[in-house]
Order: structure tokens, then sequence, then C-alpha cells
């Protein structure tokens, strides 16, 4: 027979599998943002790459276009590739913890409840 408590711990017990799978999806969104990200300023070192060193580069920064040397440009491009490679790892390390978490939730709610219908 079920009883309150066991009803109150799956709806508990489904309430954490449901905000786990909502963090997930914001961890999974940030690793796309990341990965765009990545591309993006790829692109950008690899555009620099093809310019001579006396190339006039310029930066915008808000309404402003500011003259930067190639080099500290080049530099600062691969500073944010290195940031942004610390990072994905990071949430892929995060993501992989909660994906083992949520499997570990889903298991406890699926385990409750073929032992609600058994005591039926």
């Amino acid at each position: 027979m079920t009883t309150p408590s066991t009803q109150q711990t799956l709806q508990t017990l489904s309430e954490e599998y449901q905000k786990l799978q909502t963090d997930l999806q914001t961890h999974v969104s940030t690793l796309s943002t990341l990965s765009s990200q990545r591309t993006e300023n790829s692109s950008v070192l690899a555009t620099l790459s093809t310019h001579p060193d006396s190339a006039a580069i310029y930066k915008l920064i808000g309404p402003v276009l500011l003259k930067q040397e190639k080099a500290e440009a080049e530099t600062a491009v691969r500073g944010r590739l290195d940031f942004i490679g610390k990072e994905t790892e990071r949430v892929e390390k995060t993501v992989a913890e909660m994906q083992e978490r949520s499997e570990g939730k889903k298991m406890e709610v699926y385990q409750l409840q073929t032992k609600m219908q058994e005591g039926k």
C-alpha cells in the first residue's frame, strides 16, 4: 500500500530530478556558447595571421575603434582561446557529474515507483 510519506518522497525525488535536468540543460547551452566563441576566436586568429606585422588592426570598444598592434591583438585572442578552453573543460566536467547524478536520481525515482506498484 502506498503511504503518504512514500508519495511525498517520490514527489521530492521527481522535483530533484527535474531541477537536475534543468541545470544540465543550462550547462549544455553554455558548452554550445563556448564552442561558438572558440570557433569565432580561432577564425580571428587565422585572419590576423594572414596580415603583415605592419597592418593596421582595430579593436571595437563600445562605439569607438581603437588602433592596436598586431602582436597585442594576437596575444589577446590567444588569451581568450586559452580561457575558453579551460572554461570548456570545467563545464564538460560539471556536465558529466550532473549526468551521473541525474541518472542516479532517475533510478531512485524508478525504484520507488516500482516499489509503490508492487505494494498496491
